[in-house]
C-alpha cells in the first residue's frame, strides 16, 4: 500500500461533508422555538364569539327573556284592553322600554341624575327617590350599582282605572338581573351591598293615562320581589 487514495472519490466525500454541515447548522436555527412566537390566527369559524369576559374566556350576551301573559289569561286579557285603549302598544316594545327605563333608573339613582329620575318617574315616586338621595347625601355617601345583565322581564299584573283625567294603566313587571350594589361611606369602607355580582329580583310598577297625547310610561313604585 502506497499511501495514496487511489482512485477513492475524495471530492464526493467534502462535498457530502460540507452538505451535512448545513444540514445540521439550518435544523440548528429552523427546528427550534425560542422565546416569543406568534402562534397562527385561527380561521373565523373557530374564534371565540363576542361578548362579556369572564374568569379571561369571551361569553355571548344572552338575551333578556320576556314572559309575556297569553290572550288566554286574566292579564292577557287585560293587556289586550291596553291595547284597545292606547294605539300602537305592543307588550313586547313595552318591556324593550321597560328594560331601558330599568338601566337609566339604575345609572341615575347610583350617581344622582336627579334630571332623569324626573324624566322616568311619577312625581310621587321621585319624592320617595329623591328623599333617598338627600340622605345619601347628607351621610356622604355613595352609591356603586353596575348592571351586569337582566335575566327576564316578567309581565305580573295588569290594572286599569278609571278617573277624571282619562284611564290610567298600571303594569307590574318582575325584574331579575345580576349586578354590583355596593353603599360606601366618606371612606371608602362599605355600609350595605357587596362588591360581588348578586341577583336582584325587583317588581317595579309603570303606569301610563292611555290615549292621551304626551302622556309615557313611568316608574310610579319600586321593592324587591
Amino acid at each position: 500500500m502506497d499511501g495514496s487514495l487511489g482512485h477513492f472519490p475524495v471530492d464526493i466525500v467534502i462535498f457530502a461533508l460540507i452538505a451535512a454541515f448545513l444540514a445540521l447548522r439550518l435544523r440548528s436555527v429552523l427546528g427550534k422555538k425560542v422565546g416569543f412566537q406568534i402562534a397562527p390566527m385561527p380561521p373565523p369559524a373557530q374564534q371565540a364569539p363576542a361578548g362579556p369576559v369572564i374568569d379571561g374566556k369571551a361569553e355571548p350576551t344572552p338575551a333578556t327573556r320576556l314572559d309575556i301573559p297569553g290572550p288566554n289569561t286574566r292579564v292577557g286579557a287585560v293587556l289586550g284592553q291596553v291595547a284597545q285603549k292606547e294605539a300602537g302598544f305592543v307588550p313586547q316594545q313595552f318591556m324593550t322600554g321597560v328594560e331601558g327605563a330599568f338601566r337609566q333608573v339604575v345609572e341615575a339613582y347610583a350617581t344622582g341624575n336627579r334630571n332623569v329620575l324626573k324624566e322616568r318617574l311619577t312625581p310621587d315616586a321621585y319624592t320617595t327617590f329623591e328623599s333617598a338621595l338627600t340622605a345619601r347625601e347628607q351621610a356622604e355617601e355613595t352609591q356603586k350599582s353596575e348592571i351586569r345583565g337582566i335575566d327576564s322581564l316578567a309581565i305580573e299584573d295588569v290594572r286599569l282605572n278609571d278617573g277624571p283625567a282619562g284611564t290610567a294603566a298600571s303594569i307590574d313587571v318582575r325584574i331579575v338581573s345580576d349586578q354590583i350594589s355596593l353603599v360606601a361611606d366618606k371612606d371608602g369602607k362599605p355600609v350595605t351591598g357587596t362588591d360581588a355580582v348578586t341577583e336582584f329580583s325587583d317588581l317595579w310598577t309603570f303606569e301610563k293615562l292611555l290615549g292621551v297625547a304626551g302622556s309615557s310610561w313611568r316608574l310610579a313604585a319600586a321593592r324587591s320581589a
